[in-house]
């Protein structure tokens, strides 16, 4: 494993749209390990592909609860609930936070490393982290969507 470089606004990768993986090989299953380890030695909470400039749908999140790591090609959000409101920060743009209007419960689903399907429902943290992971994806970055972004004092970032 190894840590990548993490890609920073405005880098135009982060602003397309990533492509479906449709084979799942060694490298691909390299990436998301050295996108765990980029996350975690980042402090991140989650990590897109788009983020250390590969333009594939993968995505890295650990929340800090029982889930642990969760590792996901191809995510998809299939089922919504309810709504939360709260500041967001970014791994990609550091020194600032938004506020971002999320659901408060979502169910996604997507492919392990193996190819096998699966189903993760998270709500509050685990939520926004799918929502906002899912969104870089898309070429969407939670500055899009911030109903306000601030500056903040780094070491006091919540990153996602």
């Amino acid at each position: 494993m190894s840590i990548r470089l993490i890609v920073k606004e405005p880098d135009e990768v982060l602003h397309k749209k990533a492509k479906e993986v449709t084979k799942i090989t060694p490298n691909v299953r390299k990436l998301m390990d050295d996108m765990a380890e980029t996350m975690y030695d980042a402090d991140g909470v989650g990590l897109a592909a788009p983020q250390v400039g590969i333009l594939k749908r993968i995505i890295v999140i650990d929340a800090g609860d029982e889930n642990g790591l969760i590792a996901m090609i191809n995510p998809e959000i299939v089922e919504r609930d309810g709504e939360q409101f709260g500041a967001e920060g970014c791994l990609s743009i550091p020194g600032f936070q938004g506020d971002v209007r999320r659901a408060m419960t979502v169910t996604v689903k997507g492919l392990d490393r193996e190819g096998a399907e699966f189903t993760v429902t998270g709500s509050e943290l685990l939520a926004r982290a799918f929502q906002h992971e899912i969104d870089h994806l898309d070429g969407v970055l939670f500055t899009d969507i911030a109903e306000n972004v601030y500056d903040i004092v780094p070491d006091s970032a919540a990153k996602e």
